[in-house]
């Protein structure tokens, strides 16, 4: 049996009434059903045709604008609408705001279910645009066409491309010529290094049947002004891989770090893969109030580095350090949090589960002249135990900044075993956050809240919560 066509349905006449998850606006159907429409800002007015049905909702696209939103702007890039990028580059940046703070007291009010403190004012990002310090970007031999390119009877000859995958659509990526998101020289290298592999028949990636020579482009750029380049291979061919490096290493002298991988597994991360430095040096640093961090291909480090340092003054803040306290940084990542606040307690211990990040940490606490700073690997459910606890103290503060599943429970079940003074909650996913909070509510109340956006033109938001005991 073949696949059962959705009926599409045109809803005509639609009010756009909210800005929903995923950067997705809500409309209500005549029937009363939630209609989630992409692209399209609150206060809109518009002609909806649904391409997906289900019980409590349905999905659609506008097809017609009749008002527009007094809260809409042009957006600046060329590529917005089939990229899945920067899905609110057409809502003003006041309005992102907004709802980015609304999505918080929601998530929190809802699913914490807790007494909240007045919100502190949501932090805005000084810079809109060119904020990332990474980006990454895939090579395919079958580009996404555009609706004009394909109603166009012209013939396509080169259908080549380096960009970002279509939103649902794995093996389709959007060829990129100008992105806002990383400072430049990003897009000349992301340009130059398309042009050249164009010019001198350099095989882009096909994902289906696994073949070809160019597979990722990431660059990492720094506030000190260096420069990180790795391209990601899949065929092991060293004559066509160097004429493109000495191509680059030429062509952009700037470059601080050139790096390779050859990858041929099945997925494109790099986590488990040998790099070879080509040119340069293997890392990159970063600098924040004097302290410097080096950020190798494997690094996490927050994206968006200028805000970055806003969240941690937040951070430090909220811990109210006098210079005695024994702090508990979890999920230390590579240790930017615990040293950036060491300066103001009698010591940090961190922890992580990621070896390498854990060596990175250690790596740039002596960098650093930083003595007051433990690190210690191991997955936090585990390694967070009573045993940990004789070993190196009870903390008088624990900061934590989970991915974005959140703590563990036996994590939250540990801290309020331990019951330090206060918990400052860096969240990235104020849902699983607001979670935890409710978890924790028995011994500790939330006495500060400050949301922080460190990605503007997108819904993602971070958020940080003080919570003291009881």
């Amino acid at each position: 049996m073949g696949r059962k066509r959705t009926e599409k349905i045109v809803f005509e006449n639609v009010a756009v009434l909210d800005a929903g998850a995923k950067g997705v606006s809500v409309a209500k159907a005549p029937d009363g059903k939630v209609i989630f429409i992409p692209n399209v800002v609150p206060g809109d007015v518009v002609d909806v045709q649904t391409f997906k049905k289900r019980k409590a909702y349905y999905e659609g696209k506008a097809t017609k604008i009749h008002e527009f939103s007094e809260h809409r702007t042009t957006p600046v890039c060329s590529h917005f609408g089939s990229c899945g990028g920067c899905k609110w580059q057409n809502m003003k940046y006041d309005r992102q705001l907004f709802y980015k703070n609304q999505e918080v007291y929601n998530n929190l009010k809802r699913i914490g279910k807790i007494e909240l403190p007045e919100f502190e004012s949501i932090l805005g990002s000084e810079k809109q645009f060119f904020y990332r310090n990474k980006m990454e970007f895939s090579f395919s031999n079958s580009r996404w066409m555009t609706e004009e390119e394909i109603q166009s009877d012209e013939e396509i000859e080169n259908s080549n491309a380096l960009g970002f995958h279509i939103p649902r659509m794995w093996d389709k990526i959007l060829d990129i010529t100008h992105c806002s998101l990383q400072e430049d020289p990003s897009n000349a290298i992301r340009n130059e290094v398309r042009d050249f592999a164009n010019k001198h028949n350099l095989a882009f990636f096909n994902p289906r049947e696994h073949s070809g020579l160019l597979r990722t482009l990431m660059l990492r750029t720094a506030s000190t002004g260096e420069i990180m380049v790795l391209i990601q291979f899949f065929d092991d061919d060293k004559q066509k891989r160097e004429l493109l490096l000495d191509h680059l290493a030429e062509r952009f002298p700037e470059i601080t770090s050139l790096q390779y991988v050859v990858n041929q597994k099945a997925n494109d991360t790099i986590y488990d893969q040998d790099i070879t430095l080509y040119k340069g040096r293997e890392y990159i640093l970063e600098e924040m109030e004097g302290l410097h961090f080096s950020i190798n291909a494997k690094s996490f480090y927050q994206t968006n580095s200028d805000q970055a340092y806003e969240l941690y003054k937040i951070t430090r803040e909220f811990a109210g350090l006098t210079g005695n306290e024994l702090v508990y940084d979890l999920y230390t990542g590579t240790g930017t949090i615990a040293q950036f606040v060491s300066k103001q307690a009698g010591k940090v211990i961190g922890v992580e589960a990621v070896p390498e990040a854990i060596a990175d940490a250690k790596e740039n606490a002596k960098r650093n002249n930083i003595t007051n700073c433990e690190f210690f690997v191991g997955d936090m459910k585990v390694v967070f135990n009573e045993e940990f606890i004789a070993t190196h103290g009870k903390p008088d503060v624990i900061i934590t900044d989970p991915p974005r599943d959140g703590m563990h429970k036996d994590v939250v079940q540990q801290i309020l075993n331990i019951a330090p003074d206060k918990v400052v909650y860096v969240s990235c996913n104020s849902a699983t956050q607001a979670r935890d909070l409710a978890l924790m509510d028995e011994k500790y109340k939330v006495t500060r809240v400050r949301p922080v956006d460190m990605f503007p033109q997108t819904h993602h938001v971070e958020n940080v919560v003080l919570l003291e005991k009881r």
